[in-house]
């Protein structure tokens, strides 16, 4: 336990605060997504939160043709598409892939109409069995880290014997080959290639230049030196030693909990958290294979294990925590989004693997010298922590396609601002695109003072696909604002907008403009 505590001074020591890394999110687009113009754009912006780099950027025109001669560059937060010279009228789609600091891709298409708007679509996903691989890659990885190489480190550094490696090298067989699976499968899901295209260089050029390109080499490194140290005499422990740190490195080099700000806390968090799970589930096949045939050692074995076992949970479930809390922000994300739901399920089994911990130190443990059916009860025991473990593996693997909620940017309700010499009305719109949305309106004088009204309409039209004007009566709230709740906008495009103001028996204001809505 003292070298693990050094690993960790040194780990804070060497300065894992680098700059905040997250996962992106586009945050504006120009022109904006759902407009209508005049006349075609030059360029196409899109900022996101974060530096990212373009991974595959594919314009639709509005005739429904796929384009191949739009330029892309990036600088930073923003990535430019230029538009070719000859964009018909009709609706345009840019559908974008882009590669956040994370090493995972983030995908999403924006739209805009050139004149008349049109039926183009964003390009449906191929749908061609991506996920289930990545998926499948990972808990294979998952099994090479942390059953494979925390295997080889309890028999080289608690049992001192290669009795019950079985399992372990199976995993490691497992574990290898799905890292090499994973870069492949990674570098098909940042460009959106089909499976075929793993016999190119392009998948694998773009998957080894991301921090999670270089966490799966770690974490490859990690699994060899595992199988060095099952061959090895000498430098067994040593490589045993460097195997199991290498697998809290691959695991602090990337993804959503290691790149989150203050990283001088989440990359150490999760180096430890990494190793402190290779350590506890690694030792429990050699351990049920050990209890199978037990020796005089064997007792011996299992209370040197007990020893590490107790403090490596506190800090894992420490760690937890601590990402747990960094990832969520707020409880209500346990069951309101999809990570916090997995996260839910992820420590329901937790939970119930450290119920079968606690049985097993303090209730089976201690009769094993002089009960033989002790013995019988605690391999059914760790062989169930064997089962659970596994589903908290398939579980956990599910969080490669889903963004912890710290992530999700608020979606910014549209503004429009309209005046005169009388009157100007400041109107918001949440979540301002197409389904039910909330109006706020700001009625105020000319010059810039709160304008009392005794009565408030709202009008809304589409002529452009047919839809005349609908009026809908607003509410005075208790801000000093009229809303009108749950108004159904069903298309996207450039709606019209008129607010008439009762002032008094005698007065009535009307204001006017259009109001861009994206699509969904």
């Amino acid at each position: 336990m003292r070298l693990l505590a050094a690993l960790a001074t040194l780990l804070f020591a060497a300065g894992f605060a680098s700059c905040a890394l997250a996962h992106a999110a586009l945050i504006s687009v120009e022109p904006a997504s759902g407009s209508t113009l005049a006349t075609a754009p030059k360029v196409v912006e899109l900022r996101f939160n974060e530096p990212v780099t373009p991974g595959a950027i594919r314009l639709i025109d509005g005739a429904g043709r796929a384009r191949d001669d739009s330029r892309v560059s990036a600088s930073g937060e923003t990535i430019s598409v230029a538009m070719p010279a000859d964009l018909p009228e009709g609706t345009a789609v840019v559908s974008y892939r882009v590669i956040s600091q994370d090493g995972h891709p983030v995908v999403g298409s924006v739209m805009f109409s050139v004149g008349t708007p049109s039926d183009t679509k964003p390009p449906a996903s191929a749908g061609n069995g991506l996920g289930a691989l990545i998926w499948l890659a990972r808990v294979g990885l998952y099994l090479g880290l942390f059953v494979g190489v925390g295997g080889v480190w309890f028999a080289r550094w608690i049992s001192r014997t290669l009795t019950g490696m079985t399992v372990p090298r199976v995993a490691l067989a497992v574990g290898l080959p799905s890292a090499v699976v994973s870069l492949g499968a990674l570098g098909l899901d940042l460009l959106g290639l089909p499976p075929a295209a793993l016999a190119t260089a392009a998948p694998w050029k773009v998957a080894f230049a991301t921090s999670a390109g270089r966490a799966l080499l770690f974490a490859t490194a990690a699994m060899l030196f595992a199988l060095l140290a099952l061959r090895s005499a000498w430098p067994s422990r040593a490589l045993a030693m460097m195997a199991v740190v290498g697998v809290g490195l691959s695991l602090a080099m990337s993804g959503h909990a290691a790149t989150a700000p203050p990283q001088m806390m989440m990359r150490p968090a999760m180096f430890l958290h990494g190793l402190c799970v290779a350590l506890w589930i690694g030792a429990l096949a050699p351990l049920a294979a050990l209890l199978s045939k037990p020796t005089p050692a064997t007792f011996a074995v299992v209370n040197r294990f007990s020893a590490i076992a107790v403090p490596a949970v506190g800090v894992l479930a420490l760690t937890g925590l601590a990402l747990a809390i960094v990832q969520l922000e707020k409880a209500s994300a346990l069951v309101e989004t999809r990570y916090g739901l997995i996260l839910s399920i992820k420590l329901a089994l937790v939970l119930m693997l450290l119920a079968l911990a606690a049985l097993n130190r303090f209730r089976f443990t201690p009769p094993l010298a002089r009960d033989r059916g002790a013995r019988s009860i605690l391999k059914r025991s760790i062989l169930l922590e064997c089962a659970v473990a596994l589903a908290i593996f398939a579980v956990v693997a599910g969080w490669r396609f889903t963004p912890p909620p710290r992530t999700i940017v608020p979606e910014t309700p549209l503004a429009i601002h309209i005046h005169s010499d009388k009157a100007m009305f400041q109107v918001l719109v949440s979540p301002g695109k197409v389904g039910k949305d909330d109006f706020v309106l700001q009625l105020m004088t000319g010059e810039g003072t709160p304008l009392a009204a005794k009565e408030v309409t709202l009008t809304l039209s589409l002529p452009e696909r047919g839809i005349e004007p609908m009026d809908r009566g607003a509410s005075l709230g208790p801000d000093g604002y009229w809303h009108v709740r749950k108004v159904e906008l069903p298309f996207a495009g450039r709606w019209r907008v008129r607010i008439e103001a009762l002032v008094s028996d005698f007065e009535k204001i009307t204001l006017a403009d259009e109001l861009d809505v994206p699509p969904p």
